[in-house]
């Protein structure tokens, strides 16, 4: 007599895999949505150096950052191009400080590693969060 073997999976081993690929897409997940934010930034990057530029054609034209001929002025805020960050100005006459937050609403709010951008008249860049050494 001959014994005859079913060949396929038993439950427990269907569950053993489903548990085991369930665990590695969480995991994908996770890291898939912080290089997202982390992408994201480019915009704020981005906006800082366009509004940097105009303050300095302003500063070249009209001798100082702050003239009221100048498309933007101290106490100003412009978006960035894609709309994630808004950009603060403060300028004076010979210096000028850009700051780069999430804008409310948009995914850059979750960004905890760089809560803000910043940029100034020296070129000077910065951040803050609790990582702000990737802001730029």
């Amino acid at each position: 007599m001959s014994l005859q073997r079913n060949h396929g999976f038993t439950l427990i081993e269907l569950m053993i895999v489903i548990g085991i690929v369930a665990i590695i897409a969480v995991v994908a997940a996770s890291y898939y949505g912080d290089n997202v934010i982390a992408a994201k930034r480019s915009d704020g990057r981005r906006g800082l150096q366009d509004t940097a530029t105009l303050l300095e054609k302003c500063k070249s034209l009209y001798g100082n950052y702050n003239s009221p001929n100048c498309s933007i002025s101290n106490g100003d805020t412009v978006n960035s191009p894609e709309g994630l960050y808004v950009i603060a100005v403060t300028s004076a006459a010979s210096t000028f400080q850009l700051t780069a937050t999430p804008a409310a609403g948009s995914s850059q709010v979750n960004d905890n590693d760089c809560t803000s951008i910043t940029l100034d008249n020296l070129g000077q860049r910065g951040g803050t969060g609790a990582n702000s050494s990737v802001c730029w």
